[in-house]
């Protein structure tokens, strides 16, 4: 392997990444990588994929999924914690007519 070569390659993939952070969509490896698993990396990172040839760049609707996944998933997990902080106290018939006979108006 040449590294001058490797390296003007990376520095090339590089300058043409337009945004710093992007989505790259993985490919299957030899060594076991998964193929189809989206994940938002830097730019020298999706650089070294790409010429790697362990990843691709994500097209604009795929990133647009990514993106709206993303958001699902954090509306989800909110819901969740709200759902874990909802107190609910019970109370028993007598205690609900007492409660009742106080709120009356006229009582104080």
């Amino acid at each position: 392997m040449d590294l001058r070569r490797y390296y003007q390659e990376l520095r090339d993939t590089e300058g043409q990444i337009a945004d710093e952070h992007v989505i790259v969509i993985s490919k299957a490896t030899e060594d076991g990588g998964k193929a189809g698993v989206r994940t938002e990396v830097m730019r020298a990172t999706a650089a070294r994929l790409l010429v790697e040839n362990r990843a691709r760049l994500a097209t604009p609707t795929e990133v647009e999924d990514y993106r709206a996944a993303l958001v699902n998933e954090k509306q989800a997990i909110e819901t969740a914690q709200a759902a874990a902080r909802l107190q609910l106290n019970v109370i028993s018939d007598a205690d609900l007519r007492s409660l009742r006979e106080r709120m009356k108006p006229g009582k104080g």
